[in-house]
C-alpha cells in the first residue's frame, strides 16, 4: 500500500475512528465522513514521528509477560493497600539507581513503564546514556532485594523478548 496516501497505520485508523464515534454519541453522515477524515490524516500527518517496529524476538512471550504483571500490580495494590491501612508500621520510602542490561529503546521503555504500573513503584528518570534507571520505591527493606526481583521478574524476559 502507498503509504504516502494510504494508511501508514490502519490499525490506528480504525481506532480513531471508533473512539470518534464514542465521543460524538451518534452515527450520522457528517460522524462518519469526520471519522474516515480524522483516521486517515492524524496517521498520515503524524507518520514521520512514529519509530520503527519494534522487532520482537519471541513474540509468544508476550502474553506470559502481560500476565505476570497483571499478577504483580495485584498482589502490589493489596500490599500498598495493607501498608497506607497499617497505622502501626510506617512506610520505608527509597530511590533506588538501577543498573540497566536492556539496551533496545522500547525494552527499556517497556520496564520503566511496567515499573510504573505497579502500585508502590515509580520510574522517576533515566540516565542520559541510558544505563541507569532511577526508582522510587514506597516501602524497601532490601535495596538489592528490589533489584534481583525486578532483574528477575521483568528485566530477563524483556531481554528474551527484543534483540
Amino acid at each position: 500500500m502507498n503509504k504516502r496516501f494510504g494508511f501508514p497505520k490502519p490499525y490506528l485508523t480504525i481506532a480513531l475512528f471508533l473512539v470518534w464515534h464514542l465521543l460524538a454519541g451518534e452515527i450520522s453522515g457528517a460522524t462518519v465522513v469526520m471519522g474516515l477524515l480524522l483516521g486517515w490524516l492524524l496517521p498520515l500527518l503524524t507518520q514521520s514521528l512514529w519509530p520503527d517496529k519494534p522487532g520482537l524476538r519471541k513474540p509468544w512471550l508476550v502474553p506470559l509477560y502481560v500476565a505476570r504483571v497483571t499478577y504483580d500490580i495485584v498482589v502490589a495494590s493489596v500490599d500498598v493497600a495493607i501498608l497506607v491501612l497499617n497505622f502501626r508500621r510506617s512506610p520505608r520510602p527509597a530511590f533506588i539507581s538501577y543498573q540497566l542490561k536492556l539496551t533496545h529503546p522500547m525494552a527499556i521503555s517497556t520496564l520503566a513503564g511496567t515499573i510504573s504500573l505497579t502500585p508502590g513503584t515509580v520510574s522517576a528518570d533515566i540516565s542520559d546514556d541510558g544505563t541507569l534507571l532511577l526508582i522510587h520505591a514506597l516501602d524497601v527493606e532490601d535495596d538489592q532485594a528490589l533489584i534481583d526481583a525486578i532483574h528477575n521478574r521483568y528485566e530477563k524476559p524483556l531481554q528474551e523478548m527484543f534483540p
